[in-house]
């Protein structure tokens, strides 16, 4: 696979040197300063091209390998008269972004949030810190912080009920950190929604369901997907994360049924997933070594994280990239064979585009500022871990291929 990295930009704490010493050839990145919604324009989009490969003449090259995320406007997702307009500027980003040469492109479609924890600093018993999701303290931001009229209807009563005696508790400090945790912005991003604001953003979807926000998903998809088909851009849609309802907003792209409707909304390989075992594997029902195998040539992108269900299996934290509940030795082996069978067939995109997602906050991160998930040193170990399972996968396929050569030839001779 192509090893990468996701950096937020020049105001990332980990470099493109740190990057490039972790092992990486390739970037993901965006141009997060950019209003979602805006075009993209071509002179931005080779700013930043050339400031991940200012180096390259001298030390290991870097480039632009993956876009994540050229993010959908809310109104898009809302199905408003004003989408066309977004979709227009989606369009021209994606033909600007294949102008410079940039042929993977990650998105998203879930509403209003981005990727939801109820902590960002969970201690493991080693001493690093994870990413963790409760759901009794998601129940106790909606149902005490909060105040979403209906909420109630969401919970099973016990949680609901532990919620309000763990919040009465609580700490004035306490509080504000589970708020300012849920309602975190966008990754890289170093703003976060405000409460005060935050229920008329949930109000907007008041009366979309998941069948609505499904079909403006697939009108989305198949207004830009001719474009970039036309361009030779890979658009790879991200799982919801987690992969299930939050805030009384629906979510359609969970699990494997909802990734095959999608893909048969508009049935090109324009249209294709970003992988995440992180996301996809917090639901027990979902088969990721079978996701592969059923929808291989239409991964475009592989985020490679493990979680880990707790007691209340709602419950989970980011585990160690070969531990939790993600068969990684399982998902690697399918992805390397269908590298294999894109290089038998001649089919592009090969090899795939991996990042390690996420990472434990560990060693002397510990003492550093850094994006939730993205530290260096916990990134730096999961992609070592990763890139040693490819590498013995590889290994044992190739043994098993010389083998059987030599059996077939053996068994040849024998009957001749």
């Amino acid at each position: 696979m192509l090893h990468t990295m996701r950096w937020f930009g020049p105001h990332d704490p980990v470099s493109l040197f740190d990057i490039r010493q972790a092992g990486c050839a390739g970037v993901v990145t965006a141009l997060h300063q950019l209003p979602v919604g805006a075009v993209w324009p071509v002179e931005e989009i080779r700013r930043r091209q050339q400031l991940i490969e200012a180096d390259n003449a001298t030390h290991s090259p870097l480039h632009w390998a993956v876009v994540e995320s050229l993010p959908v406007h809310e109104d898009i997702k809302k199905g408003r008269p004003s989408r066309a307009a977004y979709i227009a500027n989606y369009q021209q980003s994606l033909r600007n972004l294949a102008a410079c040469g940039i042929r993977t492109v990650c998105y998203n479609f879930m509403p209003v949030l981005d990727w939801s924890r109820t902590s960002l600093r969970y201690q493991l018993p080693d001493g690093s810190l994870a990413l963790r999701f409760v759901w009794q303290d998601f129940a106790l931001f909606d149902l005490c912080i909060l105040r979403r009229p209906g909420a109630e209807a969401d919970y099973e009563p016990e949680v609901a009920t532990a919620a309000r005696a763990q919040f009465e508790k609580m700490s004035s400090a306490q509080i504000a950190e589970l708020t300012n945790t849920v309602l975190l912005g966008l990754p890289g991003s170093e703003e976060a929604f405000e409460l005060a604001g935050f229920q008329a953003l949930l109000d907007e979807y008041a009366s979309i369901d998941s069948l609505a926000l499904r079909q403006n998903l697939y009108h989305f998809i198949r207004e830009v997907g001719p474009v970039a088909e036309e361009v030779g851009i890979n658009l790879c849609i991200h799982p919801d994360d987690p992969p299930y309802p939050l805030l009384g907003l629906p979510r359609v792209v969970s699990t494997e049924a909802d990734l095959a409707q999608l893909l048969a909304a508009y049935d090109a390989p324009a249209n294709g997933l970003t992988f995440c075992t992180g996301s996809l594997g917090v639901r027990p029902d979902n088969d990721l070594a079978g996701v592969v195998r059923r929808f291989g040539s239409r991964i475009h992108f592989v985020h490679l994280r493990a979680t880990k269900r707790e007691e209340n299996p709602r419950n989970f934290h980011e585990a160690d990239h070969l531990t939790g509940d993600v068969d990684m030795y399982a998902v690697v082996r399918e992805l390397v064979l269908e590298e294999q069978r894109r290089a038998r067939t001649g089919e592009g995109n090969a090899p795939l585009p991996m990042r390690p997602d996420h990472g434990h906050q560990m060693l002397d991160d510990l003492k550093k500022k850094t994006y939730p998930g993205y530290s260096a040193i916990g990134r730096l170990r999961g992609l070592a871990e990763l890139r040693g399972l490819e590498y013995g996968i590889r290994h044992a396929l190739a043994t098993e291929a010389h083998l059987a050569a030599r059996l077939t030839a053996d068994t040849t001779l024998a009957t001749r």
